[in-house]
């Protein structure tokens, strides 16, 4: 890491996914034809006419929300709704509006402070890019035939006779390693930050794309603009990554998923978390800060189904999420408890209609993220675990003089806990629940004592 490619914004930043076909319809009039209702079912085939005007409008809502960066999903011209089937990098799908409508939406951003970065889909394109079209049409003879793998021709989908994406026929995959098509990428990943001022990028599936192809990207970029996130999509081993040579973070994943058996599926207790979650902070060294932390996207189902609808299970891991060490990251309606299933039902379209949001999850939301941006200790602090107990988990956000204690615990009821505070405070003050401000604990022989701590309960604790 060197001093002048590190993103410090991140550290402070709120980040909010948004899936643009989904999110709100701003302009009817660039609506796809056989455009479905709002609310209707989602499928993988069905548009509903979401587009960067419908951003454009709810960026007082993102702001009031407190929310300080945007993760867009594709807005390159594709064909289908999510846009993973670029058919030309240099354009914005006329369904989700022009250019000019993007370079509002970007400078509206920016004058609330709040960050954009783009999805950077480099693996492959659509079956409908410029190029590919061009190898359909002429075969081996196309100049472009060297931009994909191809087996022989003529081009068939069934049985593919090309290398794809994920064995789907309208993802073929780009021959990254050709000096045409690097060129081609990286004049893509410059062009958005030269026209647009655009904030980063998170790159699609970077594991499948030669190593050698981001780190000439991440040289690319950082010269534009030192302080553009870079952050890769990593389902697994992320040490590859945060290297300093190609992302600053990762979709922390691996994070999610230890989340996800200590919270909801309850097959580690909070020994087991706190060993996982500090390896995995030992291994991402002093990236970790960086990392892009989350419990739902657009490839997972929504948490609050993984859930099974228990909000206060729920609120448990998002407490722990918001309190942690790395950016938070919310997938748009998680914070008025939208729910769904796995591709394609955790794509529903955003409802604006307030009577239907959960007010609970929504306030809460709310909340952890005016602690966070309020406490520096839950953004840039040193990180303590202070007691494992069971399911109990407890540990300390520390920076200069504030100190603040969480404690996590997302199983059955506990009588008469001690916290020991280790010198952290005086053994005199009362320590107040952040959450909850009626709720204060008194300091006993050096520990905090909790007399009653509840089952599926979270508590950010501050001193008096």
């Amino acid at each position: 890491m060197t001093k002048n490619d590190v993103p410090n914004w991140v550290k402070d930043a709120i980040f909010y996914q948004i899936f643009p076909e989904r999110f709100a319809n701003g302009d009817k009039s660039n609506d796809p034809d056989n455009t479905v209702s709002w609310g209707t079912d989602p499928t993988r085939q069905n548009f509903f006419g979401g587009d960067l005007q419908g951003i454009i409008d709810h960026i007082p809502y993102l702001k009031d929300l407190g929310i300080s960066a945007i993760y867009l999903n594709p807005i390159f011209k594709g064909r289908t709704n999510h846009k993973y089937d670029t058919c030309n990098y240099f354009k914005i799908d006329p369904r989700f509006g022009s250019k000019k409508t993007f370079r509002t939406l970007i400078e509206k951003a920016h004058q609330e402070d709040i960050k954009v970065i783009l999805d950077a889909v480099f693996n492959h394109c659509g079956a409908g890019f410029w190029a590919f079209e061009d190898v359909k049409e002429k075969g081996p003879s196309s100049e472009y035939a060297p931009w994909f793998f191809i087996n022989n021709h003529p081009i068939k989908k069934d049985p593919l006779n090309y290398q794809t994406a994920g064995c789907t026929w309208y993802l073929p995959k780009l021959n990254v390693e050709h000096p045409e098509v690097r060129e081609h990428l990286l004049n893509v990943a410059t062009y958005w930050i030269e026209e647009f001022e655009i904030d980063g990028w998170r790159l699609d599936i970077p594991w499948k794309v030669p190593y050698g192809f981001w780190v000439e990207f991440r040289e690319e970029v950082k010269a534009l603009n030192p302080n553009a996130y870079i952050v890769g999509e990593v389902w697994r081993d992320s040490i590859p990554w945060t290297r300093g040579d190609t992302c600053d973070g990762v979709m922390n994943y691996t994070l999610r998923e230890y989340v996800l058996d200590y919270c909801v599926h309850q097959t580690m207790d909070a020994e087991d978390f706190d060993y996982e979650v500090a390896n995995l902070r030992k291994n991402h060294g002093e990236w970790a800060p960086f990392q892009l932390n989350l419990l739902g996207s657009h490839d997972t189902p929504r948490f609050l189904t993984l859930c099974e609808n228990d909000v206060k299970k729920a609120v448990v891991a998002w407490t722990f999420v918001f309190t942690y060490i790395g950016s938070p990251m919310i997938y748009y309606g998680d914070e008025i408890g939208l729910e769904g299933g796995n591709d394609p039902d955790c794509r529903r379209s955003m409802p604006w209609d307030e009577t239907q949001w959960n007010k609970e999850i929504y306030n809460l939301y709310r909340k952890l993220i005016s602690l966070r941006k309020k406490h520096p200790a839950l953004r840039t602090g040193s990180f303590k675990t202070l007691k494992v107990f069971n399911g109990v988990y407890v540990y300390l956000r520390h920076q200069e003089d504030e100190n603040i204690i969480v404690i996590l615990n997302p199983r059955g009821a506990y009588n008469h806990i001690k916290i020991p505070l280790q010198n952290i405070s005086s053994h005199k003050r009362t320590w107040k629940d952040l959450l909850n401000s009626d709720l204060s604990y008194p300091v006993e022989d050096g520990s905090i004592i909790i007399d009653k701590l509840p089952a599926k309960s979270a508590l950010i604790l501050y001193p008096k």
